[in-house]
């Protein structure tokens, strides 16, 4: 299950790809328009910064902006950033793989198998969610 944190993210990151080329938006509108705490929104705005996908402008007319374009921030990407690996078991993670303590033969584990389909699904279908996606559906 998706933290709170990581929902936000995606509804602040949607409205932010929605005003693309509007300027720097406010984060009390974003935060008053997605019903997100202001408060909580900036560090996950700051967190989003960091990672490469949004600029910030100070001043009366400041704000937040995607310095990438909706077309090329998807949600692997946001998921992997907020909540670490997509994979549901280590043994079959690509960035924090770990052997299973239980598993003799990974190489002829069904549950594994099975779990592997499940994590490369997964992250295909959340590599192809793209911003763009996200607010044309």
């Amino acid at each position: 299950m998706l933290s709170q944190k990581t929902r936000y993210a995606i509804l602040a990151l949607t409205r932010l790809a929605r005003e693309v080329g509007n300027g720097a938006i406010l984060i009390s509108d974003i935060a008053r328009s997605e019903t997100i705490p202001q408060r909580y929104l900036e560090a996950i705005l700051l967190d989003l910064k960091k990672l490469g996908m949004l600029g910030s402008k100070l001043g009366k007319s400041g704000g937040y902006y995607l310095i990438r374009k909706p077309e090329d921030i998807n949600l692997s990407e946001v998921i992997r950033h907020f909540e670490g690996p997509i994979a549901l078991l280590p043994c079959v993670s690509e960035k924090a793989y770990q052997p299973c303590e239980s598993c003799k033969d990974e190489a002829s584990c069904n549950t594994r198998k099975v779990f592997k389909d499940i994590r490369d699904y997964t992250y295909e279908k959340l590599a192809q969610t793209t911003l763009l996606s996200l607010i044309q559906e």
